[in-house]
């Protein structure tokens, strides 16, 4: 079973630029309840080391490049994401953990709820248990 799961987004270009357009159950494929944005990383740290109980994620690398870990608990695979025309979808119950990021970096994630701590899993074997469980 792939954990990774692209999404190749819709680009108009011409020699004006280029532009994407994303919507809540067309590119996305849930309704899109909050958005965010990291920038100014540190290639030193790692961020993420959690996962999600129902909430859905799409990760978008507007500008520049990082890496994702992904593992479901018995599977990992690891990823560069660096196309701000492709995104990456997170699906329940995906532990994931981002890294490598270029000095350019700014990574955009789309998700199917708003903020609720109660749906983090935020310790690796506690995760493990409840995915076994799933």
């Amino acid at each position: 079973m792939s954990l990774v799961k692209l999404i190749d987004f819709r680009e108009i270009a011409d020699t004006r630029g280029a532009l994407v357009a994303l919507e809540g159950g067309n590119e996305i494929p849930f309704e899109i309840r909050r958005v965010y944005y990291l920038y100014q990383l540190s290639n030193s740290f790692h961020r993420g080391f959690h996962a999600h109980r129902k909430l859905e994620q799409v990760a978008v690398c507007l500008s520049g490049s990082c890496s994702f870990l992904l593992d479901d608990g018995l599977n990992r695979q690891t990823l560069k994401l660096a196309s701000p025309a492709q995104g990456l979808r997170i699906e329940p119950m995906v532990w994931h953990e981002m890294f490598d990021f270029s000095s350019d970096c700014v990574l955009m994630v789309i998700a199917s709820e708003h903020y609720d701590e109660s749906d983090y899993i935020r310790d690796y074997e506690q995760f493990v248990k409840e995915a076994a469980n799933a």
